[in-house]
């Protein structure tokens, strides 16, 4: 069966370029030739002809459509569109777990408190292995301090052992995020600079790239673009605000590089172009060097100019010279990573290390759940259609909803957020502080809520929104102004009286309303500036098996001690069964539910 081509650019085929040619030698040469049946060895000279065109014809077509990401089929050609769109290629896909991470220490101390001297400090990239047929590899990429906790990053502790009626050991327990690979160590002998350096890793199944350093002591940066040259930063938080774990700030990366799988699964990785450790990022336009004072005089007045080639790097970072890469990388991955539970228990290569190590050989792994997302490279049909996403994308923040939910990714170590509002600001907050606050006033505001370590809201400190606004920077487009704030937290309580019918026990009711109540206010459910819909709540009630009857419902403002010191009018607020929120944005918080809920079942 002839093949359909997606494009066709000559658009003909063997019978249009047989056509033509015959009609063309009745036209031209009526006289010398006007045998057209299919046995008349002239028309065989014709078909042969209309056989080349097509051919031809085919090969252009096919050329055509290997331009087009949505029609490629050549490998080579498919990665190269998928890099120009902005996407990169998944040769695996690694497989992700939470891993329960446990340690043993003492009690100590008249009250036989745990001893957090023995608590570990488990160094980054610590791999774990399964149990399983290939043993498969994982890694855990961030830090583990039992010491440390927080909301987000909670430890746990339990008693393990009593003696004398008095605990003698806790067991301290971390939960980890485990991905699948290994980590493998190559060298790269490089001799005299060369420009745009590129160096191939012919290995399989690469996820990718861990860090690269020169034998002398320099360390290379993965950035997306050469031109690039400015990454995240992460430092210790030594302050006295311990919700934010990690400071986020932006460092200049002179030594960087950029990679990219070809259609073979191989790993490249390219260099800059610069030769020299000279500074030359940020250079100031100036008559001489834009043009205006030139030796070409007049002739150039008119000549246009790139802004680029002034205002950013011209090397594209350094390239390494006479030196001697170590290359890390993570490989691994795929279907077979897809491991049972309670099956990656075994430490290949773990560092921990403790002001007393006396508990260090209590340190296990389990993975409590199985291991799941693994699979093999992408598709040919998936690199189309994730192509033409990235391309839409852009990585930019250009909605209200982009900076929401761009400003909810920032990593936990980074602070807890926990809840964001973006609106367009008709006002400027001067009052507020100036590193987060612009004095735009057609800029957006964005409103933040953090956790505590109790996971209850509470206000951003200034580490946190400081490193907020260090995230979003890379995202922003540069003609938009964003200002943190800090949304209200409204405290409410709840007070109800349901109908029960005859044939249920009250008390039972009454705390499966409770409940229900309950989740309809999980604060991980609700947003800001989102009101409280009365006759939902009445809806949710009426469900409750053995209520005949809502009587009464009532919401109430909690303030001062405990709650927050912002007052609201909750009768004023209300129209219509609904409690509207103020016109600066506000969070309605049941704090303390156990307390805050309170129901009475009444009779007849």
């Amino acid at each position: 069966m002839k093949e359909v081509r997606d494009i066709k650019y000559i658009n003909r085929d063997f019978n249009d370029f047989r056509n033509s040619l015959v009609e063309f030698a009745k036209n031209y040469f009526p006289d010398t030739f006007n045998d057209f049946s299919p046995t008349s060895p002239g028309m065989m000279f014709i078909e042969m002809a209309a056989y080349v065109g097509d051919v031809l014809s085919f090969y252009s077509d096919t050329q055509l459509q290997e331009t087009f990401v949505q029609h490629a089929k050549n490998p080579e050609n498919l990665y190269s569109l998928a890099y120009t769109l902005g996407y990169r290629p998944k040769i695996t896909t690694v497989s992700e777990v939470d891993v329960d991470i446990t340690q043993n220490v003492a009690s100590t101390g008249t009250d036989y408190e745990p001893n957090f001297n023995q608590a570990l400090l488990i160094s980054s990239n610590a791999q774990l292995k399964a149990t399983t047929s290939g043993q498969p590899a994982f890694l855990i990429d961030q830090s583990i301090d039992f010491s440390f906790s927080s909301s987000f990053d909670p430890t746990t502790i339990t008693v393990a052992s009593i003696a004398g009626g008095n605990p003698a050991e806790y067991t301290l327990k971390k939960k980890a995020k485990a991905f699948s690979g290994e980590v493998i160590t190559s060298t790269e002998v490089i001799g005299t600079a060369e420009k745009f350096k590129t160096i191939t890793v012919d290995d399989l199944d690469i996820i990718g790239i861990l860090s690269i350093t020169d034998s002398g002591g320099n360390i290379y940066t993965e950035v997306p673009y050469l031109g690039q040259e400015t990454v995240y930063d992460e430092t210790a938080n030594t302050d006295a605000d311990d919700t934010v774990k990690t400071k986020l700030t932006l460092k200049k990366v002179p030594y960087r590089f950029v990679t990219r799988f070809n259609s073979a699964g191989n790993l490249l990785i390219q260099f800059g172009a610069g030769i020299s450790e000279s500074d030359d990022s940020v250079i100031i336009p100036d008559p001489t060097n834009v043009g205006i004072g030139n030796a070409d005089g007049v002739s150039r007045i008119d000549h246009s100019y790139d802004p680029s080639n002034f205002l950013f790097t011209r090397t594209y970072g350094l390239a390494p010279s006479n030196t001697t890469l170590t290359i890390k990388y993570l490989k691994g991955g795929g279907i077979n990573a897809n491991v049972p539970a309670n099956t990656i228990t075994q430490q290949s290569s773990v560092t921990s290390t403790a002001a007393d190590t006396t508990y260090q050989g209590t340190l296990s792994f389990n993975n409590p759940l199985p291991a799941t997302g693994g699979k093999d490279g992408d598709t040919v049909q998936e690199i189309r259609e994730n192509s033409l996403r990235s391309f839409n994308e852009q990585g930019r923040a250009v909605t209200l909803q982009d900076y929401n939910v761009r400003a909810q990714s920032l990593p936990p170590r980074f602070g807890t957020v926990a809840k964001t509002f973006v609106t367009k600001d008709e006002a400027t907050a001067t009052e507020a502080n100036t590193n987060f606050v612009s004095d735009n006033p057609f800029s957006l505001s964005l409103y933040v809520l953090a956790y505590d370590n109790n996971k209850k809201l509470s206000y951003s400190t200034d580490n946190l929104k400081r490193n907020l606004k260090n995230y979003l920077s890379q995202y922003m487009m540069i003609s938009d102004s964003l200002n943190i704030k800090d949304a209200f937290i409204v405290n409410i309580g709840i007070n109800f009286e349901v109908l029960a019918l005859p044939s249920f026990t009250g008390r039972q009711v009454l705390l499966d309303c409770i409940q229900r109540i309950k989740e309809y206010f999980i604060t991980a459910n609700r947003n800001i500036n989102q009101p409280i819909n009365l006759a939902r709540i009445t809806t949710v009630l009426d469900r409750v098996k053995g209520v005949q009857t809502v009587q009464k419902l009532e919401i109430i403002n909690k303030v001062g001690d405990n709650y927050s010191e912002f007052g609201y009018d909750i009768k004023g607020a209300t129209r219509n069964n609904v409690v509207y929120p103020s016109y600066d944005p506000c969070f309605f918080e049941v704090k303390f539910p156990d307390t805050d809920i309170k129901g009475r079942i009444i009779t007849v």
